[in-house]
């Protein structure tokens, strides 16, 4: 009897903070595949992307670890101030078969869409209840508009 190979599903992120929306995308995404692993872009992409970092790449990881639907969770390599955004490199290594985006990604802003093609990755797109629910950024942006003047300043990334 010869073993079944296991359909391998990775999803990539910030996931900066982790919200539901991140969940439910993890939650579908698990659904088309066997395996689920997290691509989560590290510090060095974030602060190139958002100019702050909320939560570090270990806190990230050890929750996103902490879900079911997760399987495992791969951290980037981008160089502080990268000019690759992508997550090719790990896609690359990975060779999962399906690469699922979420939120308010489609196929004209993925970089990632030709290495996929090249290694016969599956990329399937609107994985995570019909669009993005929700945002980090403006989560993060939120809780600033609340919070007093020197806890606010600290979390919209001025000093």
């Amino acid at each position: 009897m010869t073993e079944q190979k296991k359909t391998v599903v990775a999803v990539s992120g910030g996931f900066d903070p982790i919200h539901a929306g991140h969940v439910r995308y993890f939650h579908d995404a698990k659904k088309l595949g066997d395996e689920l692993v997290v691509i989560l872009n590290n510090d060095n992409w974030l602060y190139k992307k958002k100019g702050y970092i909320f939560m570090n790449e270990r806190e990230r990881k050890e929750i996103i670890k902490s879900i079911k639907y997760v399987d495992h969770v791969v951290i980037t390599n981008h160089p502080p101030d990268p000019q690759d955004m992508s997550v090719i490199k790990e896609l690359r290594e990975l060779k999962p078969d399906i690469f699922a985006n979420g939120g308010d990604r489609v196929k004209s802003n993925v970089p990632e869409v030709e290495v996929c093609r090249k290694l016969d990755i599956k990329m399937i797109f609107n994985v995570g209840h019909g669009g993005k629910i929700q945002s980090s950024s403006e989560l993060v942006r939120q809780a600033a508009d609340k919070a007093p003047r020197k806890v606010a300043v600290k979390l919209k990334g001025k000093t």
